[in-house]
């Protein structure tokens, strides 16, 4: 029974499963995204977002497991001063699957791998400013609209007492 086993097998060896990852985490840092089948991209979002995680931690020791990981030592550099320092502020969810049409020759389910902006979570942090903001105005416009309304009867009843004292 494979209870608590989660290894992605796909029908390849071990070392063979190990370089595919290594050589796709390497073509994803590299160019951003890249096109690939559903269940290749599941495990590659796990491997690279541990890869991310463990650069967040700019050190000497997780510079080397990573080298050992990704075995290409100019993408490890891009990865600790580039990529890392973007998802400073993020705790996961550094990638982004998007699903596309299925394969024409073997009918794979295809997807596009591609890692999430680094600016994201600072967006989503004006929305909810934005919506603070627009609804202040419109809390400060019904008060002034309540404020407002008083005055405009009281304006008439003043106007119209002078005009009864007039036609006595």
């Amino acid at each position: 029974m494979r209870h608590r086993v989660d290894t992605f097998k796909i029908g390849r060896s071990g070392s063979h499963r190990r370089a595919m990852l290594a050589n796709m985490a390497t073509s994803l840092f590299e160019h951003g995204k890249i096109e690939t089948t559903l269940v290749k991209a599941k495990e590659l979002r796990r491997f690279a977002e541990k890869l991310i995680t463990i650069a967040k931690k700019n050190d000497l020791h997780r510079r080397r497991i990573a080298v050992s990981r990704l075995r290409d030592k100019a993408i490890t550099k891009k990865l600790f001063d580039e990529i890392a320092p973007g998802f400073a502020e993020r705790v996961g969810g550094y990638t982004r699957i998007l699903k596309l049409a299925q394969r024409r020759g073997d009918a794979a389910e295809m997807c596009i791998i591609m890692l999430v902006e680094a600016g994201a979570p600072e967006k989503k942090a004006e929305k909810p400013a934005k919506k603070a903001a627009a609804k202040a105005p419109k809390a400060e416009k019904k008060a002034e609209a309540k404020a407002e309304a008083p005055k405009a009867e009281e304006a008439p009843k003043a106007e119209e007492a002078p005009k009864a004292e007039e036609q006595k």
